[in-house]
């Protein structure tokens, strides 16, 4: 790895293309040919654990109602469709957008915590649905997923967003198209191109994740997936976009980052060496955000103890910056106390799920989010004696550069009315790489049956496993089956309607 460094540079300097991080990226996606074993076999987990939690979440709402919309796009030669018949096909950006959207509503994936935030596995809908749609090989496949993983966790690495309250689809645009630019062998002049185009059309803010948290935050990939697909068809047909999008003058680091001043560091593989970052991420076992991840795991071993939780007086979760301010008391977000507030706002509330892991000793990705768990008495009033501290330890922990040496976890301590303390320590979650219990190959398979054994066959279970497991073998026909198909009975929107535009 080098270390790219980054900085505003006036018009009158004339940065060489060359010198831009979007062509050092670009030319890494030009330049992928050959796929390490192991980053291989994480792409195949990868793809399976995308396809447990999209048929866990294949009927909610914010899903069906994506799904309408790509129905209404259908094309002979186009891409699959989660849940529909491979018989069928639609516009691949459509495809990418509805499949995206089943993929991260329950947030329940592959997650990457560094400078920013991030879940690498949204770049995968929008790569295999343009694969799909042109007729390419598994292998090429999992090139340009290596690819989109290699650029979006390194750019996490070297450029928080959060910090300026942008949310991280500006580093998920430009890794899809850089991974598509893999997939379909162009060259890195039009990477280039739609790199910049990405990037300059990806910017928002984090309102999204913030307040009131609405169905947007599922939509918000597959909106990323959409301008990367067109941002490539763009360049592919030789049309330029503006540069240098992260070093100019009026660029998005002048503008919409750090500022004129600002220097970044974002660390890049030699041109041509096989990428492996993608075994840096890590998935969920808990339908929560992330850093609740080891919050459930510590609440199930307090649970075990038998405490008689009328008896807590407080209960505070010492953890790392970014948990505080994202999902703790730091946010300053009364939302996540309400037991009215969104789905999406309780996963995004430390202290909610905090209060139910405990008090039920379980975690379920419907039944832990009900309105009945939601209002029950108790967990209201569990729920408001929690809240989290940020600690120097923590912090420097999660954001050790050796991915062997970070830390996600937590120390909660509980006070009890009688002034006695009880406390649990976890410095992962169980399913994290470094954790008690990791996961490998045969727990993505149980989760994938665990998720979608209500929405899917047995059959179709092993016809789709066996598939993601030879992803590097695959021919174009076998790619083209590389979807989960739910029975028309049981899946909901599966016809065009006439309630939008569309």
């Amino acid at each position: 790895m080098h270390k790219f460094k980054v900085r505003v540079y006036p018009s009158k300097e004339n940065l060489p293309k060359e010198k831009q991080l979007a062509w050092g990226m670009a030319e890494l996606a030009s330049h992928n040919i050959k796929a390490d074993s192991l980053a291989s076999e994480m792409v195949a987990n990868r793809v399976i654990d995308n396809a447990a939690v999209a048929m866990a979440a294949i009927n909610r709402k914010p899903v069906v109602a994506a799904r309408l919309q790509a129905l209404a796009h259908p094309s002979e030669k186009g891409a699959a469709l989660f849940g529909i018949s491979n018989d069928q096909t639609f516009e691949c950006e459509w495809a990418a957008w509805a499949n995206n959207v089943a993929v991260r509503e329950l947030d329940m994936h592959d997650t990457f915590l560094a400078a920013d935030y991030s879940h690498p596995g949204d770049t995968i809908p929008a790569l295999l649905a343009v694969a799909q749609q042109k007729s390419k090989t598994g292998n090429d496949l999992l090139l340009g997923i290596l690819t989109a993983y290699e650029i979006q966790m390194n750019l996490v690495k070297g450029i928080c967003l959060h910090e300026f309250k942008k949310d991280h689809i500006a580093h998920l645009t430009p890794a899809i198209a850089a991974g598509i630019g893999t997939l379909l062998k162009l060259d890195t002049e039009t990477i280039f191109q739609a790199i910049n185009q990405s990037v300059h059309l990806s910017f928002s803010t984090r309102q999204s994740r913030k307040g009131e948290i609405s169905s947007w935050k599922a939509y918000v990939p597959g909106f990323a997936g959409k301008l990367a697909i067109e941002a490539v068809d763009r360049a592919m047909r030789g049309e330029k976009s503006p540069s240098p999008i992260y070093e100019g003058e009026d660029s998005v680091i002048a503008w919409m980052l750090g500022g004129k001043n600002a220097e970044y560091t974002v660390p890049l593989p030699e041109v041509g060496a096989p990428f492996k970052t993608i075994l840096e991420s890590y998935t969920k076992e808990h339908s929560a955000e992330y850093q609740a991840q080891a919050l459930i795991d510590i609440a199930f071993n307090l649970h075990r103890k038998k405490i008689d939780l009328s008896k807590i007086k407080e209960i505070v979760i010492n953890t790392s910056h970014h948990t505080h301010m994202v999902i703790g008391t730091g946010a300053n977000d009364p939302q996540k106390f309400d037991p009215d507030a969104s789905r999406e706002t309780l996963d995004h509330s430390a202290m909610y799920i905090f209060a139910v892991a405990l008090e039920d000793g379980a975690w379920h990705h419907e039944k832990s989010y009900s309105k009945e768990r939601s209002h029950r008495p108790s967990t209201v009033e569990l729920w408001k004696k929690i809240r989290t501290e940020m600690t120097k330890e923590w912090t420097d922990s999660y954001h050790h550069p050796d991915p062997g040496k970070k830390k996600f976890g937590a120390e909660v301590v509980i006070t009890l009315k009688d002034g006695s303390k009880i406390s649990e320590r976890l410095d992962n979650a169980n399913a994290h790489p470094n954790g008690a219990r990791p996961f490998t190959r045969p727990q993505y398979i149980q989760k994938f049956k665990t998720l979608s054994e209500r929405a899917i066959t047995s059959k179709e279970q092993e016809r789709f496993l066996q598939l993601a497991e030879g992803l590097p073998n695959l021919d174009v026909a076998k790619v083209r089956q590389l979807n989960v198909v739910v029975n028309k009975e049981s899946l909901e929107g599966n016809k065009r309607d006439d309630k939008g535009i569309f």
